[in-house]
């Protein structure tokens, strides 16, 4: 019978793949997740299901897509009936816990989107996804002193201090409390919603970097309005990318002792399964554009670095998709660590155009948000993006054109190309 592992997901928001230090970006200081990529499988393809919050999580949690997992709507909340991956960790004998943002929760349409309205709207135990323990905040935005409410906390109580250092360090008691081995093996997701807007919020003391100083992509138009905008933001969004990065790295070190005080460490990090991702990234003025539900790279490809104890740290250039995820950890739980799940690829006999679906399911009618309805099909070279009437809207060839520069989908030349793709979505 192999040795169960426990597995923690970490799960950021608006978190783009190519935002970090280990990603090669010279902007971001991300010491900790560097650290955990040099002991990871990094998945340098992946991309989420949904470039937007619910209709991502709803297919991370339940491995199914929108809008075939019940949420088709930005404020459609995860039907009650819907099995997670919760239920089916239950199943294999975890002990199950959630922290921090659900964004799942059924929301009034027409209530601010910003604020402790938001943030305190309560999660009822039977709307949390079959999680055994729940301790969160639907939303609001409130990168500082979040509002929390759930398995101990019947009503929302603020607690002060960085979003991030909040909800790490609660689950931190937690898996600490559960770390002894006596509880059973714990699968534990930590939800994070840093480095979302509001991007000039505090961020636990880092400081904004000087807008002047930040690199932009070449992608992104220089010399007017849209400059401006994406250095502004990009200046808090990596003050909070650090601030987070440090949070995490507490998190990670959870049970390992003291060498000074000469204690032993713990057990958790020799069985433990990480998983460090988001679940879309941002546009920050590439294209022209900002926020998210955009089909181009800075949405829809995240970071994806996977820790199993046992496995030697790669790059991995499959394609793959957050709602695999899901799948990947329960066969964990059946297999036990030393293993990590190896999506066909070129290397085990697989193919190098393997596709990966993306899609938005419905227009999200906030500022700067893509204005249609689309479908697509990512592989490792190429990328299709079909209107909501199935016409080509966007054709990439990412080989030799990565920042999407020139938009293929007129292009008689590339029609068999893009027929062949269009038969995957």
């Amino acid at each position: 019978m192999p040795v169960q592992p426990n597995i923690l997901w970490i799960v950021t928001t608006q978190w783009r793949a190519a935002a970090a230090g280990y990603a090669g970006d010279g902007n971001a200081r991300t010491p900790n997740l560097d650290a955990l990529a040099a002991e990871s499988v990094n998945y340098t393809q992946a991309v989420t299901p949904h470039p937007f919050g619910p209709f991502a999580r709803a297919a991370l949690l339940t491995g199914v897509p929108s809008p075939e997992n019940g949420v088709r709507d930005y404020f459609d909340p995860l039907p009650a009936t819907a099995r997670t991956v919760a239920h089916a960790m239950k199943d294999r004998g975890y002990a199950t816990a959630f922290f921090g943002k659900w964004h799942l929760g059924k929301r009034d349409s027409s209530a601010p989107l910003v604020g402790e309205g938001h943030a305190k709207t309560l999660i009822p135990p039977a709307a949390r996804g079959g999680f055994e323990f729940w301790e969160g905040f639907e939303g609001g935005f409130l990168l500082n002193d979040p509002w929390l409410h759930g398995t101990r906390l019947a009503e929302p109580v603020q607690v002060k201090g960085y979003q991030s250092d909040v909800v790490c360090e609660r689950a931190a008691r937690w898996l600490e409390a559960m770390g002894d081995g006596r509880s059973g093996k714990t699968f534990c997701v930590v939800s994070l919603e840093a480095p979302h807007p509001p991007y000039d919020a505090p961020a636990a003391g880092v400081k904004a970097r000087e807008p002047g100083e930040i690199v932009l992509p070449a992608n992104v138009p220089l010399g007017g309005e849209v400059e401006v905008k994406a250095r502004k933001e990009l200046a808090g969004y990596y003050a909070h990318i650090e601030a987070t990065d440090r949070a995490v790295g507490a998190l990670l070190r959870t049970g390992e002792g003291s060498k000074e005080k000469g204690e032993r460490p713990g057990h958790w990090r020799d069985d433990t399964i990480v998983v460090f991702t988001s679940v879309h990234g941002d546009m920050h003025g590439a294209h022209g554009l900002f926020r998210k539900g955009w089909p181009h790279e800075e949405s829809v490809r995240v970071p994806l670095l996977v820790r199993v104890p046992g496995v030697a740290a790669r790059k991995d250039e499959t394609p793959v998709s957050l709602v695999e995820v899901g799948e990947w950890t329960k066969q964990w739980a059946e297999s036990g660590v030393g293993r990590v799940f190896d999506p066909p690829s070129p290397r085990n006999g697989g193919s190098e155009t393997r596709p990966t679906l993306i899609s938005m399911p419905s227009v999200v009618a906030l500022p700067y948000q893509c204005e249609r309805i689309w479908r697509g099909v990512r592989t490792k070279t190429r990328k299709l993006v079909l209107n909501q009437d199935g016409t080509p809207w966007l054709f990439f060839d990412l080989e030799h054109d990565p920042l999407e520069m020139k938009n293929l989908a007129g292009d008689p030349a590339r029609s068999g190309e893009i027929e062949e793709l269009r038969r995957m979505v």
